[in-house]
């Protein structure tokens, strides 16, 4: 009896706070839906994305069941968490999918074409209750994909094993169902998931969000980088805008605009904490697909310069300096510090993975320089370690320079750099980084 009080004291502040987030959610959604819906009604054009073999699809009408159940889903996600916090988060994710599909569908309104043929039985019933408030002007991005993939990302960590099969497959045909019911658009689908990512990535479950420590970076330099990505994130977005109407496939373009976006931001000041990346090299889902685009560009760059280079030399001790390793390469060495951001620990590496994230291109911060620094010295005695970064030329290198000064096998960090140059690595280190490595000895 005392475990149950227990147990219903526990769950009592999460049921309160979930019912409160559901009270406010729900007239939001419709109001706000609504409103963008009528918004649209009153144009007198409103334009249309869709590719020409989309007529060929099929209506399926039993697919309005999976279609209608996400509405169920929604609102159980928001009492299914052990923490108030937790609540808050699927809440925020939901809110900033409302506010940021609402304000899209109100700037950029786009038309569904489809005609469904005339549907009886319960599909026809909720198809008819459907049509009482859902027009076919919201589009792009898909707000029933964004929310469906904050909902099966909410519950697939908390499901039993057996059960989690069930709930991919479920959600496949909710995904499928925005267009067997001709309720959506093909390029409707990965907008609507970019949008979600967002939201999952703003609003991590297990982590502070990326921009909650945001403060205007005083470095020059992470500045100038932050305004390049921002252009190319501009660009990005000016190129979507311009080739959309010749292909709806154009709508891509806005996963390297959001990425290089939010790469922008962490030059200007949100630092590495962009990435979501954890101690053990592993990043968040919704950072590694967010920004995938960026990060196959960052793999393609090590490819170009270090493809005729060793992938790393040792440097003392069995210590080694090199670039991201690959998986094979990882699994030779009993310890991999990681010092990039960008980059996530190969799967099924069996190295002892340490990750000390950081931003390509910037100096190492002096706290951080030294700590990866210590694990070096205590780490190799436990067999061959790897300091690496993207291409192995800077951040590592850093890094390497403060353990040789630190454990006095050098006497200052120019001695440490012509020790690493006699190994064979080239490196590019820039002054505020070999600034860190002194200010990390003292």
């Amino acid at each position: 009896m005392g475990q149950a009080r227990s147990t219903l004291s526990q769950a009592a502040p999460v049921l309160k706070r979930a019912g409160l987030w559901l009270v406010f959610l729900a007239p939001f959604f419709y109001l706000t839906y609504g409103g963008a819906n009528w918004l649209a009604s009153q144009r007198a054009h409103v334009p249309n994305i869709a590719f020409a073999w989309e007529s060929a699809i099929p209506f399926l009408a039993w697919t309005i069941i999976p279609y209608w159940s996400i509405n169920l889903f929604y609102a159980l996600c928001l009492f299914i968490n052990t923490t108030p916090r937790d609540v808050d988060v699927l809440a925020r994710r939901y809110l900033t999918i409302q506010i940021i599909a609402v304000a899209c569908f109100i700037a950029f309104p786009l038309e569904a074409t489809f005609v469904r043929p005339a549907t009886s039985g319960l599909p026809g019933f909720m198809f008819a209750v459907l049509g009482g408030f859902d027009k076919p002007f919201n589009q792009a991005p898909s707000l029933h994909v964004a929310l469906l993939v904050v909902i099966w990302d909410h519950l697939r960590g908390r499901l039993p094993r057996r059960a989690r099969l069930l709930w991919h497959v479920w959600c496949l045909l909710i995904g499928a169902s925005v267009l067997t019911t001709w309720q959506h658009h093909v390029m409707d689908i990965p907008t609507g998931m970019l949008l979600g990512l967002f939201a999952a990535w703003l609003f991590p479950r297990d982590a502070d969000s990326p921009l909650a420590n945001f403060s205007w970076s005083g470095d020059p330099k992470s500045r100038r980088l932050g305004i390049c990505y921002l252009c190319g994130a501009v660009a990005f977005l000016v190129l979507a805008a311009l080739c959309t109407p010749l292909s709806p496939a154009a709508l891509l373009l806005l996963w390297t605009a959001v990425a290089l976006a939010i790469v922008a931001v962490g030059y200007f000041g949100a630092g590495p904490q962009i990435f979501l990346k954890r101690a053990d090299g592993r990043a968040a889902l919704a950072s590694r697909w967010l920004l995938a685009p960026y990060r196959l560009a960052a793999i393609i760059n090590v490819w170009l310069w270090t493809r005729k280079m060793p992938a790393s030399v040792v440097i003392a001790d069995g210590v080694h300096l090199g670039r991201f390793p690959r998986r094979h390469e990882a699994d030779r060495f009993a310890t991999v510090i990681d010092i990039t951001g960008e980059f996530q620990r190969p799967s099924g590496t069996l190295a002892r993975w340490c990750s000390f994230p950081a931003l390509d291109l910037t100096g190492l911060d002096k706290f951080q320089a030294r700590a990866a620094a210590d694990v070096i010295e205590t780490a190799r005695h436990q067999g061959p370690v790897l300091v690496c970064c993207a291409l192995g030329f800077q951040r590592s290198a850093c890094v390497i320079v403060g353990w040789l000064v630190t454990s006095r096998r050098c006497e200052n960090p120019a001695e440490a750099l012509q020790l690493i140059e006699r190994a064979g690595r080239r490196i590019y280190l820039p002054v505020e980084s070999i600034h860190a490595a002194k200010e990390g000895v003292q």
